[in-house]
């Protein structure tokens, strides 16, 4: 299992940046590694809810299905995923009102198919790509909602 942890601290109250972190007509415009929507319900999400959507590590696009998880407006948000191959990630999105703004805090824990070989695998493949693509994902929200 590889673990991704990361936040920002973006200026504005959380209700504005949960309504674009969580809006999945707005990822194409702030996740770096997303290449298509195939379907989300519109905003806002609730529990049980599912996205489909391709993403892209390495120019290797992948199809991941997401499901809400939990889901508690304007502050917590858990995605549970399916990749291909049987893999697995849980995504966890924490917003904290913190200094006239907002913590934003990511976790991404991402389990790869196939025991210690996919592990060793997935680590060998990707390194530290996923951290720095969250932290680039994380600045991309941050100029989006500043910039409403």
């Amino acid at each position: 299992m590889s673990r991704v942890e990361t936040s920002i601290w973006i200026d504005a109250p959380p209700k504005a940046v949960w309504e674009t972190a969580l809006d999945p007509a707005m990822l194409e415009q702030w996740v770096t590694i997303h290449r298509d929507l195939h379907s989300a319900p519109e905003f806002p999400l609730k529990v049980g809810d599912r996205v489909e959507q391709t993403l892209a590590l390495r120019g290797a696009p992948f199809k991941v299905t997401w499901k809400v998880a939990e889901c508690e407006a304007p502050s917590t948000a858990v995605w549970e995923g399916a990749g291909p191959a049987r893999s697995r990630a849980i995504t966890r999105y924490s917003l904290k009102a913190e200094k006239k703004g907002t913590r934003f805090s990511y976790v991404n824990e991402f389990i790869p198919p196939g025991g210690v070989v996919g592990r060793v695998a997935a680590g060998a493949l990707v390194g530290g790509l996923p951290e720095s693509e969250a932290k680039a994902s994380l600045k991309l929200l941050k100029k989006l909602v500043e910039g409403r």
